[in-house]
Order: C-alpha cells, then sequence, then structure tokens
C-alpha cells in the first residue's frame, strides 16, 4: 500500500476545521488538556526563535557574502528595494482599508482568560538569548565567516544550521497542526471563532489582489528599461508563476523560472547569476503577506499600528527573510523573532501568522519568483550598457 502523504496546508486546514467543529460542544476540561500542550508548545517555540534566527540568518548572509563584484551589490540592492517597497505598498494599503473591514476587539490571549481556560500546568523554558541579540549574532557572525578563508568554523555553522533545519522539520511543523487546532478549539469555546475566521477571508481577498497589482507593477518598471511591452513579459513568465504555485518552493522552481527568463530574452550568464540569487533574497510576496496579516491582526486586536513602529519592522524584515528559502514552511518562520520583539505578538497571535500565512504560501512563492523575472530584466539591460 503505497503511503498517503498530507501536505502541512491541508493538515492545517483540518486542524483549524475540527477545532471549530468539535469547540462548541467540547467540556472545558478536554479544552484545558490542548491549552496545557499550546503552552508547552509556546514556550519551546520561543526558545527556538533565536537559534532560528542564528542557524539560518549566519549561513545565509555568510552565503550571499562570498560573491563579488558589481552585479551582486546590484542585485542585491534592487531585490532589497523591491522586498521594501512591496512591504510599505502592504502597509498602506492595509493602513487604508483594514481600519473599515476589522472590527476592533480585545487581545487574543485575553479570550482564555475570560472563559476561565487556563493550564492544568505550564513548563517555562526560558530562550538562551533575546531576539535582537540572536540578530545581531548572527549578522557578525555571517560577515565574518564571508571573509574567512578557513572552512572549520563555516562548517561548524552549516552543521548546526542543519540541526535546526531538522528541529523545524522533525518537530516544529509535525506539531503545528495540533497547535493551531488548539487554538481555533479554544476560540471557538469562548465564542470567539467567527469574527476572527471573516477576517481571515477578508485579509487573504486584499493580499491577493495586491500580488497581482505588486506583479504588474514590479513588469512595468522592467518594461522601461528593456522598451517591451510589460504584459507580454509577464505572461512569458506564468509557467514559472505555475509551477511556484504547485511546488510551494522558490528553489524548486528555478529551473522553470531561468527558461523563461531567457525566453524573455535575458542572456544566459545574466539569468544564471541573478535567478538563482533572488530566489534567496528577493521576497516581495513574501512581505507583502507578512506585513498585511501582521497590520490586520493588530487592528483585530486594537494594538497601535503606527507607521515608525512598521517602517523598522519592514526595514529588518527585509534583511531577516533572506534565511527563508532554507526554512521548511516559508518566510513566516524566519520572522517569528521580529514579529515578538518589534510588533509585541504573543503566542496566539504567533499562531494566527503562521495558520494565514500557510494559507497563502503558494500564492506569495509564486509572486516572489516571478518577480525574479523582472529583476533579472533590469541587471541585464544594466550590464548590457556597461559592456558597450
Amino acid at each position: 500500500m503505497k503511503k498517503i502523504h498530507i501536505g502541512l496546508l491541508p493538515r492545517i486546514i483540518i486542524a483549524i476545521l475540527l477545532g471549530i467543529a468539535v469547540g462548541h460542544f467540547f467540556p472545558a476540561s478536554l479544552v484545558r488538556i490542548f491549552v496545557t500542550f499550546n503552552g508547552i508548545f509556546s514556550e519551546f517555540l520561543n526558545f527556538s526563535i533565536p537559534l532560528i534566527i542564528l542557524g539560518l540568518v549566519t549561513v545565509a548572509i555568510a552565503d550571499i557574502g562570498k560573491g563579488a563584484g558589481k552585479m551582486l551589490l546590484i542585485t542585491a540592492l534592487i531585490a532589497y528595494g523591491a522586498t521594501l517597497f512591496s512591504g510599505f505598498l502592504s502597509y498602506f494599503t492595509g493602513a487604508t482599508l483594514f481600519p473599515s473591514l476589522i472590527e476592533p476587539g480585545r487581545p487574543l490571549e485575553e479570550i482564555s482568560e475570560a472563559q476561565g481556560i487556563l493550564p492544568f500546568f505550564s513548563i517555562s523554558i526560558p530562550p538562551l538569548m533575546n531576539v535582537m541579540t540572536s540578530l545581531i549574532l548572527a549578522f557578525t557572525l555571517g560577515l565574518g565567516l564571508a571573509t574567512l578563508h578557513s572552512d572549520s568554523l563555516k562548517n561548524a555553522a552549516r552543521d548546526f544550521q542543519e540541526i535546526i533545519v531538522r528541529m523545524i522539520s522533525a518537530v516544529i511543523l509535525p506539531l503545528l497542526p495540533l497547535y493551531i487546532l488548539g487554538i481555533f478549539l479554544n476560540m471557538t469555546h469562548s465564542g470567539q471563532v467567527f469574527s476572527i475566521l471573516m477576517v481571515f477571508i477578508k485579509i487573504i481577498g486584499v493580499i491577493f489582489v495586491l500580488h497581482v497589482f505588486l506583479l504588474i507593477f514590479q513588469y512595468c518598471i522592467a518594461a522601461l528599461f528593456v522598451q517591451r511591452n510589460p504584459f507580454k513579459l509577464l505572461t512569458r513568465m506564468l509557467p514559472a508563476y505555475f509551477t511556484a504555485l504547485g511546488t510551494q518552493s522558490s528553489a524548486a522552481t528555478i529551473p522553470v523560472t531561468l527558461e523563461q527568463t531567457k525566453k524573455n530574452g535575458v542572456s544566459a550568464d545574466i539569468a544564471g547569476f541573478v535567478i538563482p540569487l533572488c530566489a534567496t533574497i528577493h521576497l516581495s510576496g513574501s512581505t507583502l503577506k507578512i506585513v498585511a496579516c501582521a497590520l490586520a491582526l493588530m487592528i483585530m486586536q486594537g494594538m497601535p499600528f503606527d507607521f515608525s513602529l512598521f517602517s523598522g519592522f519592514i526595514f529588518m524584515l527585509g534583511i531577516t527573510m533572506i534565511a527563508a528559502p532554507g526554512v521548511p514552511g516559508g518566510a513566516i518562520m524566519a520572522s517569528l523573532g521580529i514579529l515578538q520583539s518589534m510588533l509585541g505578538f504573543d503566542e496566539s497571535a504567533q499562531a494566527l501568522m503562521i495558520a494565514l500565512y500557510i494559507a497563502m504560501d503558494s500564492f506569495g512563492t509564486a509572486c516572489n519568483v516571478t518577480g525574479d523575472g523582472a529583476i533579472a530584466l533590469i541587471i541585464d539591460k544594466i550590464m548590457g550598457k556597461e559592456k558597450k
């Protein structure tokens, strides 16, 4: 008998539906079992976040730093600029639309307390360091490793990265649906689930429209450089878009993205450099999703969402997420640290962020890789002028 494999997204959808279905009639004693598990798992997640940042960001920065030359710098700056643009586009759109779409309510952590649903017991697992210390240490080690001629410390960093990736794959992601089941079970039991599901639907609709606009805008900018029809350029990249929808992986889509980019007239050497690099550092679609979801959840909880707070978050998010392609389950795992430290997201808000993000994971990845083709067109034009 062939073993049936159920992906992460279907498991999370099942967990949400199951939590809603049984939450109406589960007695409080059974709900407390899940609340107890969620308390322990959230402690472990908080312990893991600095390690995830250290293990993934260090190696990602070290690998980028290995490259040299003007083309690397130009590509990195354009990719980072595109990621920032998508983040600010998402913020200003959300700040304009979401207040009229989302009704502010109580903070998520107050839901269980209001209903008296407390865990049977709790376990404290303090993290080894705070998130900002982990980020600075990862940047310092990554930049240092990029300049070292010795491979011993680099190999140790890669081994540590492998441990972190296996921890995410073998522990965090398999338990994540159970964690989200507990969240929605608790919210259903406390009567809050309907309002939260309505927020989910509204956010997903707005983000999808923003993704379409972002891709059209990126290819209009690229078309200005190459003096060609932006819609024909974008249409030629659709095989990469739909491949990413199926694979949910920027890395797995590289061969298709590379081939379609060449068909758009980008030289083979430029495409061969830009496409694999942008699969790591260009995450416009993912950034757009995270900013929109975070903003919506903050509005829903009545939290302040001023521009100065989010501008710092977006700048840091653009750097942190270069580790995202190495994290199973998407960029959300790499961004949990700054969601917690900069925006004040607690365990319940983090769980909803993960559920929202994974629900749209395919569309974010597809937006990322399709936008890589636009960046390749711009780099090809810039480098072509310099050769002349």
